[in-house]
C-alpha cells in the first residue's frame, strides 16, 4: 500500500487535531463567528466601552454594538470596517477611563497582543482574547506571559466556534472546524489562580 500524507496527517489520523491541511492566510485573517461574543458576555461583565484592535470585517464589533457597547474598531489592513491602525504603534488608547479590549488577534502575534493590551488598559480593566485552546502550551508563553500575568479566567468553548479564513463562513460551515477555542480573560493587576470554566 502506497500512502503519502503531509505534516498534519498524523494528527488527522488520530482524530485529535488542532492543525489544518489548508495554507494559512498570509495576514492571519480568520473572521470570528459573532456568536463567540454571546459566550463571553454570559460569563464576563464587559464595560460599556470596548476597543477591538483587530476587527477584520467587523464581526465581533457589530455584535458588541448590538449589545449596547460603544466600540472603537481598528485593523492593520483595510477590510471595509473600522479604521486602519497598527495596534503595536498605538501608544494611547482611544478612551479615557475604564474600557475593555476584546478581539481575536492574529494568532502568530497573540502573546504580543496580550502584553500590549495589558499596557494600554487601566488597572482592573479587562483584556479578552479569543484564542485556540492550545495557547496554554509553550515555555515562551509561560515565561513571558502566564507566570507574570495569569489570566483571570479561561472560558473553554464546548462547541466548535467557527473562525473563517478570509471571512468565508459558507465554506467553513460546509467543511467544519478541527480547532477548539476559548476566551482568555485577563484583568490588569490580577495575580491569583486562573479560573477554568466551560461555556
Amino acid at each position: 500500500m502506497d500512502w503519502t500524507g503531509n505534516r498534519n496527517s498524523i494528527f488527522k489520523t488520530l482524530g485529535a487535531s488542532n492543525h489544518s491541511s489548508e495554507e494559512r492566510e498570509p495576514n492571519d485573517f480568520y473572521a470570528t463567528d459573532p456568536d463567540a461574543i454571546n459566550y463571553l458576555v454570559k460569563h464576563i461583565e464587559l464595560p460599556r466601552r470596548v476597543l477591538e484592535p483587530s476587527c477584520g470585517a467587523g464581526h465581533l464589533s457589530v455584535r458588541l454594538e448590538e449589545l449596547g457597547h460603544e466600540v472603537k474598531s481598528y485593523d492593520l489592513i483595510d477590510r471595509g470596517y473600522g479604521e486602519v491602525q497598527d495596534f503595536f504603534a498605538m501608544g494611547n488608547p482611544p478612551f479615557e477611563g475604564d474600557f475593555a479590549i476584546v478581539t481575536n488577534p492574529p494568532y502568530k502575534f497573540a502573546k504580543e497582543f496580550v502584553l500590549h493590551s495589558l499596557e494600554l488598559v487601566p488597572d482592573g480593566c479587562l483584556v479578552c482574547m479569543f484564542l485556540k485552546t492550545t495557547f496554554a502550551e509553550g515555555k515562551g508563553r509561560y515565561r513571558d506571559l502566564f507566570c507574570k500575568y495569569p489570566p483571570l479566567k479561561v472560558l473553554q468553548c464546548v462547541e466548535r466556534i467557527l473562525c473563517a479564513k478570509n471571512g468565508d463562513f459558507e465554506y467553513r460551515r460546509k467543511n467544519g472546524s478541527s480547532i477548539a477555542y476559548a476566551w482568555w480573560v485577563w484583568q490588569k493587576g490580577y495575580k491569583g489562580q486562573t479560573i477554568l470554566d466551560w461555556v
